[in-house]
Parts: structure tokens; C-alpha cells; sequence
């Protein structure tokens, strides 16, 4: 492997880059087939005290992804890049024969197979990403990987449903059988991502080296931007929140709103990937980081104006159900994207902060899939007669809303401190000089 990295080595920087984003995005989109096959199914007429079965898989699921967004702050922070690869294969292996026991054991026993399934898929977000941090290229890597968390879902929903269908598989054993199709491919990218060399002087010096952290030294950092991860923190939940509901609930949202195509998941995401891509791409061509740091947060800014004017115009009957969930969908993940990929990336590189972006990604989404299955509780026991599509579109205005007001508050403030990062480098470099 080592022989074969120093080859890869020689490679021109674009190459590597390009080969680097198509194994992320590749390994991801593998994992959501481990993931998500069970979303497409509807299990109709299945309760259990009063609360419909697939609600319980999802929450089951929910809680171990959330459970594992934890344990992954220290999994992923204190991470060496030899454990990454074997890390891969024994968490999505894992994944793959609780989705076994799904198939053979009875419900709603085998709900717990859901929340076992959960668990260990949580920690690959931030396995694959510590592959592409601290690059010149991480914006264009990223974003590549990031298309996967729209691409993936809808395709592998289409897959399974269509399996179920003309294959008149059981939606039980869906599941699995949906997973099995990606063993190789996963196994391929993974491969591929294990021949990418470490990052170059030039990248560590445009973007800061990345480093395991200790329990101390989080902490720390923490403190240091603690009002700007608060605000951060309030957007990501809202954000987590309607994008996991729109992710798992997305079959009865359509069919509330009379559509039933089984394509349409794949047709929608398929343009909203398009249009995110293109934006996080370009950022490359940024090379001063607080300026891409602000483009980021106009991006989020706009993701949020967009959630909100889309839902008022389908409100007033301006726009049609198609318009408002690709409109709501494209803001929420021009939202939702950033932060799973270059918001903490160019925040790192803006302060130069010795720290990793894993570490900021897991703060974050421990918090968001925490919201996420409380939500979920809430609406079952709380307004369990109102549809999907209604709670959906109420949900996603009040993150249009204060997702936006509190983005425009983390600009400010990420902005005023940098100016005093800014000045406190100028002050100390004088200082330097004067000693000398």
C-alpha cells in the first residue's frame, strides 16, 4: 500500500483531488445503502401503541445515529489516519448484519436491529472526511462528498423501492438485500481512498495541519468560539431536523401532496446536488479563508431565505408541490451542506487553529440528531394525526426563519473576532521585532 500511495504521490494535484472526491462521494453513497433501504418501504397498517411501526425504525435508528454522534466527538478527534480504513469495514460491516436480524426476527422485536444499525453508520461521515481536510482542494472534495448526503438517499430509495416491486421482495428484507448490491463498491472506493497521499507543505501552510485532539485541548477550543458555536449549533439542529424528516418521511410527504412517483426522489435530488456542487465548488477559487468563511455564511443565509420564501409562496398557492419541495429541498441543503463540509474547514484555516474538522462536525451533529428524534417524539405523541407534508412545511419555515436571523448573527460575530485575531497576530508580530 505504501509503494502504491508514493505512486499516487507523483500524480498531478488535480488528478489526485478528482480521484479523492469521486472514492468519498462513492464510499458515502455505499454507506446510505446501508442505511436508508428501510426508509423506502411503508409497512402499512403497522402500529404499535399507537405510533406507527416505521416511526418506531426510524427513531430506533435515530437514537443509535444520534448516541453515536457522541462517542464520536472522541472517536473522531483523537482518530489516526491508520485506523481509518479497517474503522470503515468493521462499523458498515456491523451495520449490515443488524439489517440481517431486521430481516429474520419478528417486529416489532427486530425495531432494536434499527437502533444497532444506527450506531455504528454514525461515525462515517467523519472517517471519510478526515481523508479530504486540510487541502488546498478540500472545497471541491468536499462538496463532491457532500452531494452524496442529497444524491444518496433518494437513489437508494429508488433502488429498493424499485426491487420491492418487480422483484416482490418482502419490504423486511429489503434492507439487506439493498446493502449487499454495495459491498464491492464500497469495498473499491475505500481502496481508492486509502492511496491518497498526506496533505503537502503548501496545503498545511494555506490551511492549517490537522491534529488529533485531546479532551483538553477540545475544551479549549470550545471556549475560545463558544457564542459562534452556540448560534451554529441553533441553525444545525433546525437544519438536521426538517432535512432528516424530509429524508426518512419523504415517500408520505409526496403522497400527501398526490404524488406517488417512485423516480421522483432521484429526479429532485439529482437537480439540487447540481446546483450545490457548482456553489461549494467555486469556493476553491477563494483563496483568502475569511472571505470564503463569509461567502459560506451568505450561502447558508440564502439557503434559509430561500426555505422561507418557497413555503410562503406555496402557501398562498403561488407555486405547485413540485416547485416548493425542490425550493425547500435546495435551501435546505445549501443550508444543511456547508456545515457537514467547509464551514468548520475555512473556520479552522481562518483562525489557524491546530484542531480537525471531524471533532467540530460530531459537536454538531450530536446536537442535531438529538433534536431530530425529539422532534419526532414530539410529533407522535404530541400531534400524531397531522400529516408529514404539514408538519414538513410548518417545520422547515421556522428554519427558514431563525436559521436565517441566527446565520446573520454568526457573520457578525465570526467576522468581529477574526478582525481581533487579525490585530492580536499584528500586535505580537511588532512586538517580536522590537525584542529582536
Amino acid at each position: 500500500m505504501e509503494r502504491l500511495r508514493a505512486k499516487v504521490a507523483t500524480w498531478p494535484y488535480p488528478v489526485i483531488s478528482i480521484m479523492a472526491a469521486v472514492s468519498a462521494f462513492g464510499t458515502y453513497t455505499a454507506m446510505y445503502a446501508f442505511r436508508k433501504g428501510f426508509a423506502a418501504g411503508t409497512f402499512t397498517g403497522e402500529q404499535y401503541f399507537h405510533v406507527d411501526y416505521k416511526v418506531w425504525l426510524v427513531i430506533a435508528q435515530v437514537i443509535g445515529y444520534t448516541l453515536s454522534k457522541f462517542y464520536g466527538i472522541k472517536f473522531i478527534a483523537e482518530l489516526k489516519p491508520g485506523q481509518r480504513a479497517k474503522s470503515i469495514f468493521a462499523l458498515i460491516g456491523a451495520s449490515w448484519v443488524a439489517l440481517l436480524l431486521f430481516a429474520v426476527i419478528p417486529a416489532p422485536y427486530n425495531i432494536i436491529c434499527l437502533f444497532i444499525n444506527g450506531f455504528p453508520l454514525g461515525m462515517i461521515w467523519g472517517l471519510v472526511f478526515s481523508y479530504l481536510e486540510g487541502r488546498r482542494s478540500t472545497e471541491f472534495m468536499a462538496a463532491v462528498l457532500s452531494i452524496s448526503l442529497i444524491f444518496a438517499s433518494g437513489f437508494v430509495k429508488t433502488i429498493a423501492r424499485t426491487m420491492r416491486d418487480t422483484l416482490h421482495i418482502s419490504e423486511y428484507s429489503m434492507p439487506f438485500i439493498t446493502g449487499a448490491l454495495f459491498v464491492l463498491p464500497l469495498l473499491f472506493f475505500v481502496f481508492c481512498l486509502e492511496l491518497m497521499p498526506p496533505p503537502t507543505a503548501e496545503d498545511i501552510a494555506l490551511r492549517t495541519k490537522r491534529t488529533p485532539m485531546n479532551a483538553a485541548e477540545r475544551q479549549q477550543f470550545l471556549k475560545r468560539f463558544l457564542p459562534g458555536i452556540i448560534l451554529t449549533l441553533i441553525i444545525y439542529v433546525l437544519l438536521t431536523i426538517m432535512r432528516d424528516i424530509r429524508d426518512n418521511f419523504e415517500v408520505e410527504i409526496w403522497a400527501s401532496l398526490g404524488n406517488k412517483d417512485n423516480t421522483i426522489f432521484a429526479k429532485i435530488d439529482t437537480i439540487i446536488s447540481v446546483i450545490v456542487l457548482v456553489a461549494m465548488s467555486l469556493l476553491i477559487l477563494v483563496k483568502k479563508n475569511l472571505k470564503a468563511f463569509s461567502i459560506i455564511h451568505l450561502m447558508i443565509i440564502g439557503g434559509c431565505v430561500l426555505i422561507a420564501a418557497g413555503t410562503i409562496l406555496f402557501e398562498l398557492k403561488l407555486i405547485g408541490p413540485m416547485e416548493w419541495m425542490t425550493v425547500a429541498g435546495l435551501g435546505l441543503y445549501l443550508g444543511y451542506v456547508p456545515y457537514n463540509a467547509i464551514f468548520f474547514e475555512r473556520m479552522i484555516a481562518t483562525f489557524h487553529y491546530r484542531s480537525n474538522v471531524g471533532f467540530l462536525i460530531y459537536v454538531s451533529d450530536s446536537m442535531g440528531y438529538l433534536g431530530s428524534v425529539t422532534i419526532l417524539l414530539v410529533k407522535e405523541l404530541g400531534r400524531p394525526s397531522i400529516s408529514w407534508a404539514t408538519f414538513f412545511k410548518e417545520g422547515v419555515l421556522v428554519v427558514g426563519i431563525v436559521g436565517g436571523i441566527c446565520a446573520v448573527l454568526s457573520l457578525f460575530y465570526f467576522l468581529k473576532s477574526a478582525r481581533k485575531h487579525n490585530s492580536n497576530e499584528e500586535s505580537q508580530g511588532e512586538l517580536n521585532i522590537q525584542t529582536v
